[in-house]
C-alpha cells in the first residue's frame, strides 16, 4: 500500500497533475466525486476526506451527516479526457464513518464484505460484463421519441458511421485509464452498442463499470450525441443488458472447471448456477432496478424471463458457454438478466452470495433448459416447472422484502433504503397517466 502510495504522490508531481477527483457512488450507483488539491492528496490517504453524506442516495441519515472518503490508491488514473492542461486525476474511494470504520451504506462496501465471505472460503470471485448501450442524436424526444444515431443492426459495419467513430475513442481511452476491452460491435438495436470488458476480480470490474459510463458518457459529449444506459429506451427494439460472465477461483484454480464432467462443468460450478436460480427472483429488484427494467425484460428481443438455464442457450437466465477445450481456465457462467443502469456493486454482491449460497447448502441444479423457452406455451412452461422472474418493479420489491439473503447481504441501512426508494419509483410510476392509455382509451371511453 505504502509503494502504491508514493506512487501516486510521484505521478501527481511528474504530470503537474492539479486536481484529484475522489470518486464514490450511492445506493442507485450514481457516481459522486469531490475534488481535492494535490496537497491535499496525503492527508487523504491518511485520514479521509470529510464530506456532508446526508444528501447522497441512502448513504447517511440527517442526524449522522459526516463521513469520510478515503481514497484507493490502487485506483489512480490520470483522467485522459480532461487533457494535459490542468490534468485531473480520479481515484475510487471507501466511505467510512468519522471513527475510521467502514460505512455499512457503502455500495463498494457491500461488495468488499462479501468477497472477503467468500475468500473465507477460498474463492476468489472474477466477473467479464458485456455492456450494452444507445447512442442518440441527443436528449431531446421527437414525436415522444428518442432518436438513435443510425438504424444500423446486429455486428453491422456502416461506412462513416458513428458508431464507428465513438467505440475507436471509447475503446481507445478506457485503454488510456487501464481498462481492458475485448471487443465492441454495433448491437441488435437502431444505435444501440456493446463494449465488453475483459474479465477481472469483482471489485475492480464493478469500479472499471463506473468508470465505463463516465467515460462513455464524455465520449459522446464529445461527438455531438447522447449515450443512455437505460434498460429499454426504444419500443419495439431490444433493451440494453449487461450479460456478466462470473467464476469462482481457488488460487490459480478454476472451481468451475471438471474434465470429464457435463460440460466440464465442476459440482462447485452446477451448485453456483442452482443458488443463482433459486434466489434469482428475490434479487431482481437490484440487478433490475428501474421500472423501466421490467420492459426490457418481458419486452422479447432476447431479454430472459424465465428462470432456467442452458447449456449455450440465449433463452435461459444462466448460460453455460462454449469455451475452447483444453482451457479449463476459461469455465464460466453468464448471468443474463442484470442490466446496465444496475449498481454493479450491489448486484455483484447478490449473485455472489447467491451462488456461495447454493454452494454451502448443496442446493441441487435442476435440469438443463434445451429448447428455446421463449417459444413455448404458458402450459409447457409450467409443466417444466419454469419459473418467471418478476414482471414489474412492484413484484421484485415484494419478493426482495422478505428474502433473507438479500437483507443479510446488503445490511440492514441498503436493504431498507433500497425498498423504501424502489416504492416509491413504483408508486410515482403508477400515478402517471401515459400516451398509451390516452391514445388507446380517450376517443373510446
Amino acid at each position: 500500500m505504502d509503494k502504491q502510495r508514493d506512487f501516486v504522490l510521484r505521478t501527481i508531481e511528474e504530470r503537474g497533475v492539479k486536481f484529484v477527483r475522489l470518486w464514490f457512488t450511492d445506493v442507485l450507483g450514481t457516481l459522486k466525486s469531490v475534488a481535492i488539491a494535490p496537497a491535499e492528496v496525503e492527508g487523504a490517504f491518511n485520514e479521509g476526506i470529510g464530506i456532508d453524506g446526508s444528501a447522497i442516495e441512502g448513504l447517511t441519515r440527517s442526524y449522522e451527516a459526516d463521513v469520510l472518503v478515503q481514497p484507493d490508491p490502487a485506483t489512480f488514473q490520470i483522467l485522459p479526457w480532461r487533457g494535459e492542461v490542468d490534468a485531473t486525476a480520479r481515484m475510487f474511494c471507501d466511505v467510512l464513518t468519522p471513527d475510521g470504520q467502514p460505512a455499512v451504506a457503502d455500495p463498494r462496501n457491500v461488495l468488499k464484505r462479501v468477497l472477503a465471505k467468500a475468500a473465507d472460503q477460498g474463492f476468489s470471485f472474477y466477473t467479464h460484463p458485456e455492456i450494452e448501450f444507445y447512442l442518440l442524436k441527443s436528449s431531446e424526444l421527437v414525436d415522444g421519441r428518442p432518436v438513435p444515431v443510425d438504424q444500423a443492426g446486429y455486428f453491422d459495419n456502416v461506412p462513416g458511421g458513428t458508431a464507428h467513430d465513438f467505440r475507436r475513442q471509447s475503446v481507445r481511452m478506457l485503454e488510456d485509464l487501464g481498462i481492458s476491452v475485448e471487443f465492441s460491435h454495433h448491437e441488435v438495436g437502431p444505435g444501440q452498442n456493446e463494449i465488453d470488458l475483459r474479465y477481472a476480480d469483482a471489485l475492480t470490474t464493478a469500479d472499471n463499470i463506473m468508470t465505463f459510463r463516465a467515460v462513455i458518457k464524455e465520449v459522446a459529449i464529445e461527438q455531438g450525441v447522447y449515450a443512455t444506459f437505460m434498460p429499454k429506451p426504444l419500443a419495439g427494439h431490444p433493451g440494453s443488458g449487461m450479460h456478466t460472465h462470473m467464476s469462482l477461483f481457488e488460487g490459480d484454480t478454476n472451481a468451475f472447471h471438471e474434465p470429464g464432467a457435463q460440460y466440464q462443468l465442476s459440482r462447485i460450478g452446477r451448485q453456483f448456477i442452482a443458488g443463482l436460480l433459486t434466489h434469482a427472483p428475490e434479487i431482481t429488484a437490484v440487478t433490475n432496478q428501474f421500472v423501466n427494467s421490467y420492459k426490457r425484460l418481458w419486452g422479447g428481443d432476447e431479454a430472459p424471463s424465465y428462470v432456467v438455464w442452458g447449456h449455450n442457450n440465449r433463452s435461459a437466465l444462466v448460460r453455460v458457454p462454449l469455451y475452447k477445450p483444453g482451457k479449463g481456465t476459461s469455465a464460466r457462467v453468464e448471468y443474463r438478466a442484470i442490466d446496465s443502469a444496475a449498481n454493479p456493486y450491489l448486484a455483484y454482491a447478490l449473485l455472489l452470495a447467491a451462488g456461495l449460497k447454493g454452494i454451502e447448502e448443496g442446493y441441487e441444479l435442476p435440469p438443463e433448459a434445451v429448447e428455446d423457452v421463449w417459444s413455448m406455451t404458458d402450459a409447457e412452461r409450467r409443466a417444466l416447472g419454469y419459473k418467471p422472474l418478476p414482471a414489474s418493479l412492484d413484484r421484485a420489491v415484494a419478493l426482495m422484502e422478505e428474502s433473507e439473503l438479500v437483507a443479510e447481504t446488503l445490511g440492514e441501512r441498503v436493504f431498507n433504503y433500497v425498498l423504501l426508494n424502489k416504492r416509491k419509483d413504483w408508486a410515482d410510476y403508477r400515478d402517471q397517466v401515459t400516451p398509451y392509455e390516452l391514445e388507446k382509451n380517450l376517443s373510446l371511453l
